[in-house]
């Protein structure tokens, strides 16, 4: 169980720091709403398609 517990709290911590570079993301803010609904309805596989073909932070383009 204890497994569990520490892998929900990684996936939670991904799930977050997705969220905050879509938000900071230089993507149209419809794109960045449909990243943010993906990533927090399946957290899991919405954050790996983020990671793979998401928008990526403005501080990226830099």
């Amino acid at each position: 169980m204890e497994f569990a517990g520490i892998g929900g709290f990684i996936v939670l911590v991904l799930d977050i720091w997705a969220i905050v570079s879509i938000i900071g993301s230089a993507a149209s803010t419809g794109a960045k709403v449909l990243w943010v609904l993906l990533v927090l309805v399946l957290p899991v596989l919405g954050f790996i398609i983020w990671l793979i073909a998401g928008p990526k932070s403005a501080r990226a383009h830099v």
